[in-house]
């Protein structure tokens, strides 16, 4: 698929003080991509369309240019220590994702051209936490390498990490466009992950992505680049046949991705869940969506934000888990499984 190329852009007055911000302006101001100002990142009000739907789907394909002003990162378990905010929503139409009901009436894309400030903040976090090391996620609220090869923002970070004596980075993504990102001098500390999934899902639910052989061959680029690898399998999704199609996914990543290097592979699996207002945010934004949420077919668990989300009843859970254990015993021996969740 092509590389992310916003239909219109939105920029801070603030942002054209950052070199980024300007660079910005420039790279799109040549391409004839419409240009808007906004008072702030967190108050694009005039997107065109004429309902909520249309609004939307404009919303996706908009850039917001703007200066991050809170630099107070928040928790990112089980993953990291803490969230790198370096963007803040994505180009796909993912219709599980969390971001729906995290961005609400705000699901355009934006991206913080004060990296600079950014990375200061996180050395003071590696700092106070040091001899320790300090991990960051920088796609907890985007996808992040979706976008960069227009901002450049993370390979930035990635370099900058690489320097740090108690810093180490991660983040995922569902495309394809890594090439610029292939000759960063990151050091092995940076650990690059590929979202992954069963055919049927990826079909279905992950419209706007990279297809999977796609996903895949980027990693492999990936990982002949030197960076540790990950996998994301998420959300795990129980439909017909969906032993097998996971046993496929397996079987892909096993045929497909270099021999060398598979001792150092790490897979995290996320179980499908969902809570009531994102039910509602996603049957509004995806009416025709197949995405199973019925809450009588699910376990009611206690959310870490206060409010309860539907997860598979225990003994489905158990059957998840061991399967997926089992694959990843089979064909990456050598992997660590860091979660199930």
């Amino acid at each position: 698929m092509k590389a992310f190329m916003p239909e219109r852009i939105y920029i801070e007055p603030r942002a054209y003080e950052y070199p980024l911000g300007k660079k910005l302006y420039d790279y799109f101001s040549e391409r004839g991509v419409e240009i808007n100002e906004t008072t702030s990142h967190n108050q694009v009000r005039n997107l065109p369309g004429d309902n909520d739907f249309q609004k939307y789907r404009n919303a996706k394909s908009t850039l917001v240019v703007g200066v991050r002003k809170t630099l107070k990162f928040d928790t990112s378990k089980p993953s990291a220590e803490y969230a790198l905010p370096l963007a803040t929503g994505c180009m796909g139409h993912c219709h599980y994702c969390y971001l729906q009901t995290t961005m609400g009436s705000k699901p355009y894309i934006r991206t913080y051209v004060n990296t600079d400030e950014i990375l200061a903040r996180a050395d003071e976090y590696m700092n106070e936490h040091a001899p320790k090391i300090t991990r960051f996620e920088a796609s907890c609220t985007s996808d992040i390498v979706g976008i960069d090869h227009l901002t450049h923002s993370l390979k930035s970070t990635i370099e900058h990490m690489a320097k740090t004596d108690h810093g180490v980075l991660r983040f995922v993504t569902k495309f394809e466009h890594v090439d610029h990102l292939l000759d960063a001098d990151h050091r092995g500390k940076t650990r690059f992950r590929f979202s992954v999934n069963a055919n049927f899902v990826i079909k279905y639910f992950e419209p706007g992505t990279s297809s999977l052989d796609k996903r895949i061959e980027a990693a492999a680029k990936v990982q002949e680049a030197g960076y540790p690898l990950g996998f994301i399998v998420a959300p795990i999704y129980i439909h017909d046949g969906w032993q097998e199609g996971y046993e496929q996914l397996f079987k892909t990543l096993y045929e497909k991705l270099p021999e060398g290097g598979r001792d150092d592979i790490s897979f995290e699996f996320i179980q499908h869940r969902f809570t009531q207002p994102a039910k509602r945010v996603i049957e509004k934004n995806y009416p025709m969506t197949k995405l199973e949420l019925d809450e009588s077919k699910r376990r009611r668990k206690w959310g870490r934000y206060g409010i309860h989300k539907y997860v598979y009843e225990k003994s489905q859970e158990e059957e998840m888990k061991t399967f997926l254990y089992r694959l990843t015993d089979r064909y990456f021996p050598e992997a660590k499984i860091e979660y199930f969740t």
